[in-house]
């Protein structure tokens, strides 16, 4: 036999404890692969969404190879340490230094090779469903399958390099010691854990801070806070497994009526050394899943953002015209020849609109210019937009800053203006309740103010809206692509009408979030597989010692029915503490973003974290079923 055989024959022999690793390195390298598959396909074309969904896969292409790299330089150093004893029989046995360095090498070379192949296949074989799906999400031609080179080359490239590097940075982690330690590595009594009472504590105030102010957010200071909460959270975290989770067992270990109750004292007995031992997976693996949860929560809410969207365009087709040109009726005249076309049945509104100069104002980004409508015209559009209208009537010099979005206005004070006539000062009470005119039509800044003021103010411009109101949404998608570029024609000092397209908004709007949501999925599904990666193969790495704390327990009585209950609560804290506080971090995390909806988000994110919750049970159930049946053959 030579020595790569018997490296390879090595590697076959522990399939079981190399599964996992393996399986997720295929994963990552088939997800890799597809995305590869769709930027080099030759069918792209040029256009808004192709472009994005290419930079966004590139950039998916970066993370997964972070995200690669740290995941197997982990597993491999987690391999290492628990193949302590069996270094020392082949070191026993005459293996030198540079052979067992050479024999991890091309272990790792052989796996990484394999789940490249394995990765590669899956992805050819699949890769037609994987473009069919990417085309349709970012509404484009189907694209036909295409096996690209290039795709090919990047992949395996990138991989290899990545498995070498690995390969050859693990040799210099192989530390050999006294052959007498590296037999008793996995027999030696484990030491007491040690716990610092002051990171305990910092543990705690880092997490109760992040929270707080998670919490707290507000759409103006999310920006500001999501470092730091970021930051907190995750020392926190750390801190949390090695030295707050061991000191509270401790505590738990001095509730005597706790801990002798029937097996209690086994589990509890254990848990501190099984925290200590475990802190940095469960660290990797709360981290891993918060990233999954949060991306996939992120992106899902999108169903929240699209119930917003009719309140930001209360019209399907909104056109304001400058001053009073003839061709403006002729568009108008067009608009209803479409409608009418695709049969849409619809209502349509007009009101007036002056422009006033405004001398100085309390805004961060003023403008000379200021829309204006009364509050009559605006509560006739609010009405045949569908609102419910509650506001009281304006009187006098009385305005409200005129809400152009659902993001406006919740979290800033309402701008007061100067005017250039008369140097009249408005103070708004507060924003309007009701989105009329889309932000995309107002010229930067708009007020509703009392019918009396409205005739009094004369306008350096006027302007004519027309709304267009119907519940075919979905009709109005691609019209008037004459008169608008991607759905909307922005005021600016050349043109003379602005104009927004619902339907061909909300399309845009849709296929950038149903792409984004894609790429999540697959990142999501990628980082979630990593970290039930983590626990299974450190769960096999403790089997041998585990067999033998449970053989000694048994010769004193332990019954079959006892031993499957004290392995499944361990089993439990291994599998369920880890997920349960990503499932923390990740509803502080979405309280956070719910600062961004005026509707709730709390339906969706609780749909994404059962999703994952179901799949961590079935893993759960999976592992704890091949454990004990391994277990209790180990015991026979």
């Amino acid at each position: 036999m030579t020595f790569r055989q018997f490296v390879y024959r090595n590697i076959v022999r522990n399939k079981r404890t190399y599964a996992a690793y393996f399986l997720s390195s295929a994963f990552s390298v088939l997800i890799f692969f597809v995305y590869a598959l769709f930027i080099f396909h030759p069918d792209i074309k040029e256009g808004v969404n192709a472009a994005l969904a290419v930079q966004l896969m590139a950039a998916a292409e970066i993370i997964m190879y972070v995200f690669a790299f740290l995941f197997v330089l982990y597993s491999v150093s987690t391999f290492l340490k628990a193949r302590k004893r069996e270094f020392g029989i082949l070191m026993m046995h005459g293996m030198t230094r540079s052979q067992l360095n050479r024999m991890v090498f091309l272990e790792n070379m052989m796996i990484g090779i394999g789940a490249i192949a394995v990765g590669i296949c899956i992805g050819i074989v699949t890769g037609k469903l994987f473009l069919l799906i990417g085309s349709k999400m970012i509404s484009i031609a189907p694209l036909p399958f295409y096996l690209s080179e290039k795709a090919i080359i990047l992949t395996v490239g990138a991989f290899l390099l990545l498995f070498f590097s690995i390969s050859l940075f693990t040799t210099i982690l192989v530390r050999v010691n006294k052959l007498i330690d590296l037999f008793q590595a996995g027999e030696k009594p484990k030491t007491e854990p040690k716990v610092s009472t002051f990171l305990s504590l910092l543990s705690a105030f880092l997490l109760i801070i992040s929270y707080y102010l998670a919490a707290t957010a507000t759409m103006q200071t999310l920006l500001f806070r999501m470092l730091p909460v970021i930051g907190m959270t995750i020392v926190g975290t750390y801190f949390f497994y090695t030295q707050l989770s061991v000191f509270i067992t401790k505590m738990l270990q001095k509730n005597r009526m706790l801990v002798w109750k029937r097996t209690n004292l086994i589990t509890i007995s254990s848990l501190a050394y099984r925290l200590k031992d475990n802190a940095r997976m469960f660290f990797m693996v709360t981290i891993f899943s918060t990233v999954a949860f949060c991306a996939v929560g992120s992106l899902v809410s999108v169903n929240v953002m699209n119930k917003q969207f009719d309140m930001d365009y209360p019209a399907e087709i909104s056109y304001i015209a400058l001053n009073d040109e003839t061709f403006h009726k002729q568009q108008l005249q067009q608009i209803e020849g479409e409608l009418q076309e695709k049969r849409v049945s619809y209502t349509t509104h007009q009101v007036p609109i002056k422009y006033i100069e405004v001398a100085s104002s309390t805004s961060p980004y003023p403008s000379d210019k200021l829309a204006i409508i009364s509050f009559s015209d605006y509560q006739k559009i609010s009405e045949q937009a569908g609102y419910e209208f509650t506001e009281k009537p304006l009187k006098g010099i009385e305005t409200l800053n005129m809400r152009t979005s659902t993001f406006e206005g919740g979290f800033s004070k309402p701008v007061i203006y100067t005017l250039k006539q008369d140097h009249l000062q408005l103070h708004p009470k507060t924003y309007t309740k009701n989105v009329v005119l889309p932000y995309q039509l107002v010229w930067d800044e708009g007020l509703v103010v009392s019918d009396e003021l409205f005739t009094k103010l004369s306008p350096v411009t006027t302007g004519t809206y027309t709304g267009f109101y119907t519940k075919e949404l979905e009709k109005t998608t691609g019209m008037m692509e004459n008169l608008v570029e991607n759905g909307k024609k922005s005021p600016s000092s050349d043109t003379s009408y602005f104009m927004t397209v619902s339907g061909t908004l909300y399309e845009n709007q849709m296929s950038m979030f149903k792409m984004m949501l894609f790429v999540a999925l697959l990142i999501g599904a990628v980082f979630f597989i990593a970290a039930g990666s983590f626990l299974y193969f450190r769960l096999y790495a403790d089997l041998e010692y585990d067999s033998r704390q449970y053989l000694t327990i048994k010769k004193v009585g332990l019954t079959d029915q006892e031993l499957n209950k004290i392995v499944t609560r361990q089993l439990a804290l291994l599998f369920f503490v880890p997920i349960l506080v990503a499932f923390v971090h990740s509803a502080f995390a979405f309280t956070a973003l719910q600062s961004f909806y005026v509707l709730s988000i709390a339906t969706e994110m609780m749909i994404v974290l059962a999703g994952f919750l179901i799949a961590q049970l079935v893993y759960f159930f999976l592992i704890r079923y091949r454990y004990l049946k391994n277990l209790k053959k180990a015991l026979i």
